[in-house]
């Protein structure tokens, strides 16, 4: 019984594995791979609304992504390796079908009736059209989705954000000034990972802004600092829509 319990204690968590592995383990790499292949498979499957056999294209993409997830894991920049793991997967996927569908539906008309070929081009353009505004759709929930799971190690939940966010303008900006020098400085955007807390000293120092700056807007600078550091295409473009041009 103790030997069970000794050994649990020391099998590695998912995170210690994918470390090792950027540092050149290609054993711990291989078998990663093919331990996880149930979950990639899963995932894609959840994306495609079918299921998956070995030979399909959409589990190669799964693949690569999986892959590309172990490459480009960082785990100061919050969440955990399967949640960054599904929602690369997942992106990738819809990339995938997205390119695939548009490929799939270029029409050229040689009809001597232009008048149904506007038309049939007409409809096309715009099932696609429909179908990209999906996809979007479906690509921004699994950005907050994951980000919600982020947040949520800081003890912050989404909803509180709009309550959090700085009234006026000048105080938004201020306070995304502080979550970019936080997230441009390694050790600091480690520091806040490793202990869910912002270095207010420090940033008192770098931002040249009160303590009680600082402490008033903490949420809403750790949460646009998650933004920044972390692999969100869409909320990034929210940040820039704040920013002034």
């Amino acid at each position: 019984m103790f030997s069970i319990l000794f050994s649990l204690k020391k099998e590695r968590t998912i995170e210690q594995t994918v470390s090792e592995i950027q540092q050149g383990n290609k054993t711990l790499h291989n078998q990663l791979i093919q331990q996880y292949k149930p979950f990639i498979a899963k995932t894609v499957s959840s994306v495609c609304k079918r299921f998956i056999h070995e030979g399909d294209d959409e589990l190669s993409i799964g693949l690569i992504a999986f892959n590309e997830a172990i490459e480009k894991y960082a785990p100061h920049k919050g969440g955990s390796f399967i949640s960054f793991a599904e929602l690369l997967i997942k992106r990738r996927l819809i990339d995938y079908i997205r390119k695939e569908a548009k490929c799939r539906n270029i029409v050229f008309h040689t009809d001597e009736d232009e008048e149904n070929s506007a038309q049939t081009y007409l409809d096309t353009k715009l099932s696609m059209d429909e179908f990209y505004r999906q996809i979007e759709q479906q690509q921004r929930r699994e950005e907050i989705l994951h980000y919600q799971q982020v947040l949520k190690e800081f003890g912050i939940h989404f909803h509180e954000l709009v309550e959090q966010s700085p009234k006026h303008k000048d105080a938004r900006l201020n306070a995304i000034n502080v979550a970019k020098l936080l997230v441009e400085n390694e050790e600091l955007l480690k520091w806040l990972f490793r202990k869910k807390q912002l270095p207010i000293k420090q940033l008192q120092n770098m931002a040249e802004v009160s303590r009680k700056t600082i402490e008033r807007n903490r949420k809403y600078i750790i949460a646009v600092a998650i933004i920044l550091a972390g692999d969100y295409v869409y909320l990034k473009e929210y940040i820039k829509g704040v920013l002034p041009s």
